[in-house]
């Protein structure tokens, strides 16, 4: 249920709002794992290259070392076909910039090709889900390898550099799964659990539209464990960790329909059995956890949507990514700076979701940018005493970065800052204060014609989504209400829908959120959202009534007899 008295529409034009854009929010439960990861990655491939002179050639390694930032949230299996897909697409992106940069070295056209990478790797990374730290590492290197000298005969060894570095990088994301192999499924689980319980909890001290947000992080927060598991494999060894998680995720479904029956405190105590090595706990009987995981059979058969309609409706984000970078870019050559790639940088780092949250990071980019360039005036006088040290200084700046950044993006943009910085410098110290001017000028120029573009770039088919996703709401519910009228529905049937119901009105109040965040869009169906989330919601509860499930029966926390 949304919070939003419900109306006819929203105005067209929302005010942009400074209220908690820098706020810092607690640590991500698993901030070390990235911040490890990216220094095992990035630390002996910049290492080698000092111990044989050619810390000019660091750029290309950090290009494969930078994938180890990505999918630590995901299953190990998956997790080995993302990274590999993200060290090709470094690749690609990377193997496009050297060969442009081969050909010409005509600024205009450099900066438009980088803009153009940009808006692709913008649309591919949003459509593919794949995660943190997105588009931005890869655009970061594209588009700095396009304003780095370059002939045609020394591509393939410096790719071969950048495919080197990415196969250690795999490496590194892939080493934890012999020690924990099913970390990442039992992370989502308690986190889901965690999030219902959270909810439960709340329900009932106020009116129900004060407890929307924690229910939609609740569901949120369940959505993304069924998106883990279903990543895992269905036969197997495997398949018994995974059923028994699936139990787990259920009883967080069915706490997030029934707050009222539930007890938060036996979903907390199964989220804190999950941490560690121990035994998975048991949710209940078999037989009814087995006709409640019925629903998710009906999941694993639905087809995935095709890559090519993930991409159209990213259509907007991509011509405000292209446009901006390249405006930006075209900005900071008229200037007269001699690094445009970080104006067009800066702009493809604000590209979000919707206006709104366009204009948070725009906010928090030039905020953390200009504090760590104030942090590279402390740190170069350092750095300078010799290319250990400055391979070290980037190191604890790479590891500051990583673990800081799940608080506020602008925190963690005060490390990545001055690395960066320090990174122009391997191939040979610079004026400090030069670097620093052009740094500041270029975040400034690229926020605000990146944020610019993305005002004059509208997203008018956000309107449009949200119908469809209140119809596609409306539709589950009629069908899990056909079903509870029915005396006895086939076995798995209406768990199937109760299940359908809970994701449609997930996707229906992500949808929503993010349309409200655009700037001069048309008004939106406020009315029709709230009623069919109210009504929905209203659903699910009788659905969980029905199938008379008891999250909250049996004595203890029983576990399974399964082993991680």
């Amino acid at each position: 249920m949304s919070s939003t008295t419900p109306t006819s529409g929203t105005s067209p034009v929302r005010r942009l709002s400074l209220t908690g854009v820098l706020r810092l929010r607690r640590p991500s439960e698993i901030w070390f794992k990235p911040a490890l990861s990216s220094v095992a990655a990035v630390a002996p491939p910049n290492l080698l290259l000092l111990a044989l002179g050619r810390l000019d050639l660091a750029m290309y390694t950090m290009a494969g070392s930078l994938c180890a930032l990505y999918a630590h949230n995901r299953p190990y299996a998956s997790r080995a076909r993302t990274l590999a897909w993200v060290v090709l697409g470094m690749i690609g992106g990377l193997a496009v910039a050297l060969v442009t940069a081969s050909l010409t070295r005509d600024a205009v056209v450099l900066v438009t090709v980088g803009a153009l990478l940009a808006a692709v790797q913008k649309a591919l990374c949003d459509a593919t889900r794949v995660g943190p730290p997105g588009n931005v590492v890869l655009t970061f290197i594209s588009s700095a390898a396009l304003f780095v000298p370059q002939s045609l005969g020394q591509i393939p060894g410096h790719l071969a550099l950048a495919a080197g570095a990415g196969v250690w990088a795999w490496l590194v994301g892939m080493a934890p799964a012999p020690v924990r192999p099913h970390g990442p499924e039992r992370r989502a689980t308690a986190q889901a659990l965690n999030a219902a319980a959270a909810y439960a909890a709340a329900h009932g001290t106020g009116a129900d539209e004060d407890h929307a947000p924690a229910r939609a992080a609740g569901y949120a927060a369940v959505q993304a464990a069924w998106q883990t598991l279903l990543a895992l494999p269905t036969t197997g060894a495997r398949a018994a960790t995974r059923h028994a998680l699936e139990r787990l995720v259920v009883r967080a479904e069915v706490a997030l329909a029934a707050p009222a029956d539930t007890d938060p405190e036996r979903l907390r105590a199964w989220a804190h059995a999950l941490r560690g090595a121990g035994r998975i706990p048991r949710t209940g009987d078999a037989p009814a956890d087995t006709d409640e995981l019925l629903g998710v059979d009906a999941e694993l058969a639905a087809r995935p949507v095709p890559l090519w309609r993930r991409l159209g409706p990213l259509a907007p984000i991509a011509a405000r990514t292209a446009l901006g970078c390249a405006l930006a870019g075209y900005a900071s050559l008229a200037l007269g700076i001699g690094r445009p790639y970080w104006a067009l940088v800066t702009a493809a780092a604000l590209y979000q979701a919707n206006l709104t949250l366009t204009w948070s990071r725009a906010v928090q980019r030039v905020v953390g940018n200009l504090a760590g360039v104030l942090l590279f005036a402390a740190i170069a006088p350092l750095a300078h005493l010799g290319q250990a040290l400055l391979v070290l200084c980037c190191l604890a700046l790479n590891f500051g970065a990583e673990a800081l950044i799940t608080r506020n993006y602008w925190l963690g943009s005060v490390c990545v800052t001055p690395m960066a910085l320090l990174v122009t410098e391997f191939a040979g110290y610079q004026a400090t204060g030069d670097l620093m001017t052009e740094r500041a000028v270029d975040t400034v120029v690229g926020a605000l014609v990146g944020f610019l573009a993305a005002v004059v770039v509208t997203n008018r088919r956000a309107g449009n989504r949200v119908e469809q996703a209140v119809t596609a709401a409306d539709r589950a519910r009629e069908r899990a209400a056909r079903l509870l009228a029915e005396p006895a529905p086939a076995p798995g049937a209406l768990e199937a829908a109760r299940r359908g119901l809970a994701v449609a009105l997930t996707d229906l109040r992500a949808t929503a959120d993010g349309a409200a965040g655009e700037w001069w869009g048309r008004a939106l169906p406020q009315e029709r959202v709230v009623l069919a989330e109210r009504s929905g919601h209203r659903t699910l509860a009788e659905a969980v009534r029905r199938q008379a499930v008891r999250p909250d029966r049996g004595a203890g926390t029983r576990t399974e007899d399964v082993r991680p």
